[in-house]
């Protein structure tokens, strides 16, 4: 997959870029990731990027020449028809694990950062959708565009040692994971569930989803309406109801 990240502090994201699963993406070819400084296609010797709000108010807002120019440089080889070329925005779709795969199954990205009140309303007939990683503000797009790189690469296939630890994620399946438990088998008074230990895998298989549905119901019941259940898992929840 290729990545273009359009920002004003393209410094923000080497860290992220050059540690863990990230950086093991792009050394193994999979993830190509250009990041371009919007203030380079300011057209005033200051390299101007942003400026006051028409119609007066508080806050200033980014220019739509050095962000489109920023665009349209990415995009001379490409079509935007092939391409998702995301704006990160308060006003966007909630970003959610299945965006992340619906993202995961692209070739191209543009992520574009918003910064300060926002970017020129002119900007967005450019771009293919709007994306909010949560009901809350940042300085900037630039951490929400960390966590969306995060969150895509890691499904893009052979990112992941073993896709299963990608598949039995929290929201994988629309519902949270499971406890987990590794070395030493009692620590501190307090021992791994005895079923984890039986290698009878049928058995663990169940716990595992058992216990997945009941931190679900406890903690994010809402979670439930829309995830894609089985039979097991409505019994397995009326039995929990009963028993509350």
């Amino acid at each position: 997959m290729r990545i273009d990240i359009l920002t004003l502090f393209p410094e923000m994201f080497e860290g992220p870029l050059s540690e863990s699963i990230l950086r093991q993406a792009r050394e193994k070819g999979i993830l190509d990731v250009s990041l371009v400084n919007i203030r380079d296609f300011a057209l005033d010797k200051h390299r101007t990027a942003d400026d006051y709000q028409y119609g007066g108010g508080s806050g200033m807002v980014m220019k739509p020449d050095p962000v489109l120019g920023a665009l349209e440089s990415v995009m001379a080889d490409d079509s935007k028809e092939s391409t998702a070329i995301v704006l990160l925005s308060a006003r966007g779709r909630l970003f959610d694990q299945a965006t992340a795969l619906e993202f995961s199954r692209r070739s191209r990205m543009v992520l574009i950062c918003g910064r300060y009140k926002g970017v020129d309303e002119r900007v967005l007939g450019a771009v293919t959708e709007e994306i909010s990683i949560g009901d809350y503000i940042l300085t900037g797009g630039e951490m929400g565009a960390m966590i969306l790189v995060d969150a895509v690469t890691r499904l893009i296939p052979g990112v992941l040692g073993d896709i299963e630890s990608a598949e039995t994620d929290s929201f994988y399946e629309g519902i949270l994971g499971p406890p987990v438990y590794t070395r030493p088998e009692e620590f501190r008074g307090m021992h791994v569930p005895e079923v984890l230990l039986s290698g009878n895998h049928e058995r663990i298989r169940r716990w595992r989803r058992e216990q997945a549905l009941r931190v679900t119901l406890e903690r994010r019941a809402d979670l439930l309406e829309k995830a894609d259940l089985t039979d097991e898992d409505r019994e397995i929840l009326r039995e929990m109801k009963t028993d509350q």
